[in-house]
C-alpha cells in the first residue's frame, strides 16, 4: 500500500497564535508531525499543505515536502478539512503522483508517535475499512446512554434516542471518541467517495500519555511540561 503522509498546516490559527511555527520545547510545533512521519515505516512521502510562505520553509527545514501552496480559499477559519485533503490527492494527481491512502496529521498533537501511525495503516491494510481513525475511551459519565440533549423548552432526551437510559455502569457499552492522533484513508474513499471517513470505520486505541491536542495557551503549557518529563 503507497500511503502519503499528509501534514496540513496554516497560518492564521487562532486559539495559539502562529502555533505551528512557534517553538515547543525547543522545536517548532510543526517539526514534530514531520518527524513522526519520517520514522514512520508505512509512510512513502511526507509533504505538508499550507498556503503560508514561514509554514513551507520550516516544513522544508526539518525534511517534509511542500510540492504546493494551498489556494487561499482553503485555509479560512471555516474550511473543512475534507477538501483541503481531498485538494493534496489531486494535486498530486496532477503531478503523476498516485496513493492508495493517505494519512492525516495534524500539528496539534506532537506527541504522535510513529509506532501508532504503523499500527492505524496496517489496520486499513488487513482490512476492508474504508478509514481508521485514532480512539479514546469515553469516560462513564459521558457515555451517549447517559448524555441528554436540552431542547429549546429545556426538556432533555438522551442522546441515543432511547427513551430510559442505561441503569448500570457495567451495562453500559463501550465508547470512544477520536483523538485527532492519526487519520488513515482509502484514495477511493476521499476522491470516489467524497467521504474522509467512508462506511466502515475501524478505531485503534491510542495510549493516553502519548495523546494531547493543542488548542488553547493551556493545552500549550500542557504538552511543554510533558514533552520535558519524557525527554528527562
Amino acid at each position: 500500500m503507497k500511503v502519503l503522509g499528509l501534514i496540513t498546516a496554516r497560518g492564521g490559527s487562532k486559539g495559539v497564535r502562529r502555533k505551528n511555527v512557534r517553538l515547543l520545547h525547543g522545536k517548532p510545533l510543526l517539526a514534530y508531525a514531520i518527524q513522526a512521519s519520517l520514522s514512520s515505516l508505512s509512510i512513502n512521502r511526507t509533504i505538508i499543505s499550507t498556503e503560508d510562505e514561514e509554514i513551507a520553509q520550516v516544513g522544508r527545514k526539518f525534511g517534509a515536502e511542500v510540492p504546493f501552496i494551498r489556494p487561499a480559499e482553503l485555509a479560512q477559519d471555516t474550511t473543512p478539512m475534507f477538501p483541503v485533503v481531498e485538494h493534496a490527492l489531486l494535486a498530486l494527481r496532477e503531478q503523476g503522483d498516485n496513493y492508495d491512502a493517505v494519512c492525516l496529521l495534524q500539528p496539534t498533537n506532537p506527541l504522535r508517535r510513529p509506532s501508532d501511525i504503523d499500527a492505524c495503516v496496517t489496520m486499513l491494510a488487513e482490512s476492508d475499512a474504508d478509514s481508521v481513525i485514532s480512539v479514546l475511551p469515553v469516560p462513564p459519565e459521558y457515555n451517549p446512554h447517559w448524555v441528554y440533549w436540552r431542547g429549546n423548552d429545556g426538556g432533555l432526551s438522551i442522546s441515543t434516542g432511547q427513551k430510559e437510559p442505561v441503569s448500570r455502569r457495567q451495562d453500559l457499552p463501550e465508547a470512544v471518541h477520536r483523538d485527532g492522533t492519526v487519520y488513515v484513508s482509502r484514495a477511493a474513499t476521499i476522491l470516489c467517495g467524497k467521504s474522509l471517513y467512508g462506511d466502515r470505520v475501524l478505531g485503534y486505541e491510542v495510549d493516553p500519555n502519548y495523546s494531547v491536542n493543542i488548542d488553547t495557551e493551556d493545552d500549550w503549557k500542557e504538552a511543554e511540561a510533558r514533552l520535558r518529563v519524557e525527554n528527562e
